[in-house]
């Protein structure tokens, strides 16, 4: 697979699940599932390298497995070995399944982490890699294919959701402000009545429209 066509296939994903919390930025993201899978999306959907190990199936892990070689970094030296690996049923549960991970103690520097760069020395900080260039190789694929813009695209619609969001409650406000009720007590006191002895056949304003009704029967009366 073409690197244009396997970041055209995981980046919207990655966006996505950043905007919905993960903490994980989408540029490392998908620099990691390249890294991982040599630009290519196995049958299995596992794009983070995730071992079997001691876990257990979860929502978005049915237990399902693949056993592939691989190599590990052990003492400085580089040994060639096999692994068994989490088999997926989406790319999505690939990534949620991922993020359950990094909720753990153990990658706390890695939700911590401030920037891609910072985020991708902290993956190999706190162990997820045995390979002593991993950060670096993280960062030279982030670096070479652009993948910031797709954290900005996460900023963008984040300011655009805030935006949206205070143009809502300010709607809200208006609405609420502009409802149709019935003459306030003060009203009735002041003025003997709701519909001002039959003149008002609806005798419903806003809040605001029976303070200017007041007004203009104050200055009638003056």
């Amino acid at each position: 697979m073409k690197p244009a066509d396997f970041i055209a296939c995981i980046a919207p994903v990655a966006v996505r699940l950043r905007l919905e919390g993960s903490p994980i930025f989408p540029s490392l993201r998908i620099a990691q599932a390249a890294h991982e899978t040599g630009w290519k999306i196995h049958p299995w959907n596992n794009l983070v390298g995730l071992k079997v190990g001691g876990g257990k199936p979860n929502p978005y892990w049915d237990g399902s497995s693949v056993r592939t070689g691989t190599w590990e970094v052990i003492n400085g030296q580089r040994v060639d070995t096999a692994a068994n690996w989490r088999a997926y049923k989406s790319i999505e549960d690939c990534f949620r399944d991922q993020d359950l991970l990094f909720a753990g103690s153990r990658y706390a520097r890695v939700r911590a982490a401030k920037s891609p760069k910072e985020q991708a020395v902290m993956l190999h900080i706190c162990g997820y890699a045995t390979d002593p260039l991993y950060a670096t190789k993280l960062v030279n694929l982030m670096t070479l294919h652009e993948l910031d813009q797709y954290d900005k695209e996460v900023l963008v619609v984040q300011e655009l959701l805030k935006r949206m969001e205070a143009a809502e409650k300010r709607i809200a406000e208006l609405e609420k402000r502009q409802e149709r009720i019935p003459a306030p007590a003060w009203f009735v006191e002041e003025f003997g009545s709701a519909d001002l002895d039959g003149r008002i056949h609806d005798p419903r304003f806003s809040a605001d429209s029976w303070r200017a009704l007041a007004v203009a029967l104050r200055a009638q009366k003056a």
